[in-house]
């Protein structure tokens, strides 16, 4: 790799905003030729920002092995890409006297803490980041009956049973419960706590109905007018409310 190729990798300078809406450009590396890329660099990313931009070069951050710093290059290199150089902020001496030299005002270091900034327009043309899409599993479809002590759960998604539901059996879906037959085993809806969800069944007969953990057993359903008719059953107030399809 060449000597100039691994400059443009480093960064030589960051562009941070002041408390008085002034840019301050904050020199890390005496090397102008690199520093002149990266500001091209920036000015093909936004060009308005950086029309007649001013500017308080800050060198009291450069680090202590850098040697004396070329300050009318360095303002010709700013000003060649419409950034206006109002004053220095430098604590060496001979930072200082160079600025003095060209009548140029220096201000003391900084304690204060800039943030970064970008220009307006890199900004805008960031795009959003897209919130994860939810993780719709297919749904599930069983065609054959449902035998006592089996156990059929649709993770993620809906379970339709296009067969009976024998006692004994137990449907679980984390969606809805649909039942095309006699059910007369136990479904739990909304498993992990769905209480948008429901069951339809062709024939109430169940053992136990669910729906986000609230449940009924067949001594309640029973007692209900719609014992072994069509329903469908939904959660409402922490209660089931079971009404004709």
């Amino acid at each position: 790799m060449s000597q100039t190729e691994s400059l443009d990798q480093a960064p030589v300078f960051q562009l941070k905003g002041s408390m008085l809406a002034i840019t301050v450009l904050e020199l890390a590396k005496n090397n102008l030729e690199a520093l002149d890329r990266q500001l091209a660099a920036k000015v093909a990313q936004a060009p308005n920002f950086f029309s007649n931009t001013p500017l308080v070069l800050a060198l009291d951050k450069m680090p202590a092995g850098e040697g004396a710093i070329d300050l009318p290059g360095l303002m010709r290199v700013c000003r060649q890409h419409g950034l206006r150089t109002l004053a220095i902020r430098a604590s060496r001496i001979e930072d200082i006297a160079a600025a003095i030299a060209i009548d140029l005002p220096v201000l003391p270091p900084s304690g204060a803490r800039e943030r970064p900034i970008e220009p307006v327009e890199a900004q805008v043309k960031k795009k959003p980041e897209k919130p994860p899409e939810p993780v719709i599993k297919p749904t599930k479809i069983i065609t054959t009956p449902v035998r006592g002590g089996q156990t059929v759960y649709a993770e993620g998604g809906d379970l339709v049973v296009m067969a009976a539901v024998s006692p004994g059996a137990e449907l679980m879906a984390d969606g809805n419960i649909h039942v095309y037959g006699p059910m007369r085993g136990r479904a739990l809806a909304g498993h992990k706590g769905n209480t948008k969800a429901r069951i339809f069944c062709q024939q109430l007969s169940a053992e136990l109905v669910s729906i986000a953990g609230k449940y009924n057993v067949s001594e309640d359903l029973r007692r209900d007018p719609l014992w072994g008719a069509g329903v469908q059953i939904s959660l409402s107030s922490d209660m089931l409310n079971i009404t004709r399809l």
